[in-house]
């Protein structure tokens, strides 16, 4: 079960590196990076530790993660009209 999660985790690594064309998308790739981070350590607080504590903790981290994200993308598409990554200027 656990290299299921740890599957996840590459393989929404390896998305955020092949999709780089539209910033909603690197956000999607991201969120599924914090799922899979989330059910990993879910499993191995449930089974080792059985504290909610940590999980608790960690939610509130990926909530603002995500909320920041959004608001970059709806500033973004304010400005620029678009949620292109190639209509800013990065490199």
């Amino acid at each position: 079960m656990f290299y299921l999660f740890i599957y996840m985790y590459i393989f929404s690594l390896i998305s955020l590196m092949m999709i780089r064309k539209h910033i909603f998308l690197c956000l999607i790739s991201l969120e599924f990076i914090i799922i899979s981070l989330l059910m990993m350590t879910m499993y191995y607080s449930l089974m080792y530790l059985s504290s909610y504590y940590l999980m608790v903790i960690m939610m509130v981290f990926f909530v603002c993660e995500g909320v920041l994200g959004l608001s970059v993308l709806v500033n973004m598409i304010r400005c620029y009209s678009n949620d292109y990554l190639n209509s800013m200027i990065l490199w």
